[in-house]
């Protein structure tokens, strides 16, 4: 009986409040030792702009926790303390994936991450669209329904497709727009893509709890005149249930990111449909993932297999859901699943089943990036040369490697005393080593003259390497870029690219053209290591406002390819604004001792 009435005293808060906060060390220590009092487990995350929390507890506790931050700080005033009663979290393994198995406090550079460029300047958060209560958010859906569709009216959801499939606003005269992005950074592109049917419209907005619509109604209010009369449902999904019991006008269930999974209204109706068989189906208590991009899909308990790969409505569209069954004939050998169109790719390429990507805000993920390998390497040798940097970056980012298109012919290199003619000893040349114990080198850009021959016999080098071979290397990208779309195509989604030498050059081409690729290359940022500029076209466009890393070696380093001037000049391309700088010591690699590590996972996090 007393375990029961435990039971009962659990509960979930969720809280977020948006304020100048001068000193977030003590703000740290704060709720380190509040929370920790009160055996609170789950997420804090603050920032210099604000507080963004869900924790789980004895309601008890939670309550004196409310009470203790409006005594500690009165920036705490007027915040909008969600809780609720709820079950414990299920089982351990609910609890570790929905970050309530321990107390995570972190500092981070944005709240909510509206932008797949967040290192470019955030809307002023001040500029946010006017609250609405949950009766005025009613009222005036009430009231539009009651006109004409031409009503001016457009309510706009704020959230991921995955938690619109359960639950969303139905008004039949007011047009919803409802943008089916995978996760929150990328509403903002989704916003620019469709400002003209925003502007000039009175516009409602609404998402779970609140938080994504203060930034995101201020991105909109952002583009000027036209985008001013912007709305926003104060205290989220979650408040208007909590005053329209019976559901008003939002149907189904509002999608939480705790482990209650969702939460519902007195109305039964269920909206959602399994991705199998199509039959009503709103619970992911399953967890069940899309195979190629990690997303939540809905599938209903007599569809659930084990040896099923699911495939999401978006890369479904991809095309993706036609290889599902090659898919899983190939998973366990990690071979080439897609004919000759991949007969280049490396056995590192497709590695299936992916780390599992979690794609709600609130819940840690790693970050997918795509890793381009130097001139005359392979994936697996640069797998090789990167694994301390995976090693490091194993809790943030999962590296995918993959071979250029350009197969490059075996070439083996004398002696000293055999290039000099007048060498009293002449010795005779030594044997290369034989072909099967040899990788296939290959490249992203070749010489003008390049035959195209690979490596079926060895070749003797013309003379000593030649540190500046990189100039002469200048055709070929178009070939390339047609690889990485395919392998986008088949293998994205991506986070980043992270390019070495020759592969940064190739990195750097395609975010300069990034605006351009939109569609078939999506991606968030770079990682240039060693990098250099190709005198292309496709590099003149004005500063590249692509998110970017540049690692290279300082003026006293002992990079002796690619010199540091080379570096400076590719990083100069870039908007200063969106670009971060990384110069060591440590030759023609990529660090990852102090402090050279800490920079980079620096940069990374903002992505998380």
């Amino acid at each position: 009986m007393s375990e029961d009435k435990d039971r009962e005293k659990y509960g979930v808060l969720l809280y977020y409040k948006y304020a100048e906060i001068g000193n977030l060390d003590e703000l740290v220590s704060f709720y380190h030792s509040n929370c920790s009092s009160l055996s609170l487990l789950g997420r804090v995350r603050l920032s210099s702009h604000g507080v963004n929390v869900t924790v789980g507890g004895n309601l008890s506790s939670l309550q004196i926790h409310i009470d203790a931050l409006k005594s500690y700080n009165t920036l705490f005033h007027g915040t909008d303390f969600k809780l609720a009663t709820c079950h414990h979290p299920l089982n351990d393994k609910v609890a570790q994936e929905c970050g309530f198995t321990s107390l995570s406090i972190r500092i981070v550079p944005e709240l909510v991450t509206l932008s797949s460029h967040p290192l470019l300047q955030s809307p002023d958060i001040s500029n946010a669209g006017k609250h609405l209560s949950a009766l005025d958010f009613h009222s005036s859906l009430d009231n539009a329904n009651k006109e004409s569709p031409q009503n001016g009216l457009v309510l706009l959801d704020a959230r991921n497709i995955y938690e619109t499939r359960i639950g969303k606003f139905h008004v039949p005269n007011v047009q919803t727009l409802v943008p089916h992005v995978r996760q929150y950074s990328d509403l903002s592109s989704w916003i620019d893509d469709n400002a003209d049917r925003l502007k000039g419209k009175n516009i409602l907005m609404y998402c779970t709890g609140g938080i994504r619509c203060e930034m995101a109604s201020a991105y909109i209010r952002s583009k000027g005149a036209g985008f001013q009369n912007v709305f926003q449902l104060f205290g989220g999904i979650q408040r208007y249930l909590e005053q329209f019991p019976g559901g008003g006008f939002f149907k189904g269930k509002n999608f939480v990111f705790d482990h209650r999974m969702s939460v519902g209204s007195s109305d039964s109706n269920v909206i959602g449909t399994c991705l199998i068989c199509q039959c009503s189906c709103d619970d992911y208590s399953s967890r069940c993932r899309c195979t190629y991009c990690r997303m939540l899909v809905l599938v209903c308990s007599s569809c659930q297999n084990e040896s099923t790969p699911y495939v999401c409505e978006l890369c479904q569209k991809q095309g993706k859901a036609d290889r599902s069954t090659e898919f899983i004939e190939n998973v366990e050998s990690k071979t080439s699943l897609l004919g000759a169109e991949f007969q280049n790719f490396s056995s590192d390429t497709i590695c299936f089943p992916q780390v599992p990507r979690e794609d709600d805000p609130r819940i840690p993920r790693k970050l997918r990036i795509l890793c381009l390998h130097g001139f005359r390497q392979n994936a697996t040798s640069f797998k090789g040369r990167t694994a301390s940097l995976a090693k490091k970056l194993k809790r943030m980012a999962e590296f995918v490697f993959v071979d250029a298109p350009h197969e490059l012919p075996f070439i083996y290199q004398t002696t000293m005393s055999e290039h000099n003619v007048n060498c009293a000893l002449s010795l005779p040349p030594s044997p290369p080593p034989p072909l099967e114990s040899c990788k296939k080198k290959f490249a992203w850009f070749v010489a003008p003259n390049f035959d195209g021959s690979s490596g079926v016999n060895w070749k003797l080098a013309d003379g000593p390497f030649d540190p500046l071979q990189y100039q002469q290397q200048t055709d070929g990208y178009d070939i390339s870029l047609s690889h990485l779309k395919n392998v986008f195509s088949q293998e994205g989604p991506f986070d980043g690219i992270l390019g070495f030498s020759q592969g940064a050059a190739m990195a750097a081409l395609i975010s300069a053209q990034q605006q351009k690729l939109k569609g078939e290359m999506d991606f968030k940022f770079v990682v240039l290591c060693s990098g250099f500029a190709l005198r292309m076209k496709e590099m003149e466009c004005g500063p590249i406002k692509c998110p970017s890393l540049h690692i290279f070696g300082n003026e006293h380093g002992k990079d002796r390819q690619i010199a540091n001037q080379v570096s400076k000049e590719l990083t100069s391309l870039y908007d200063s604004d969106c670009s971060a700088v990384v110069e060591h010591d440590c030759g023609h690699i990529i660090p990852t001792r102090s402090p050279y590590i800490d920079e980079i996972k620096d940069f990374l996090l903002c992505f998380l």
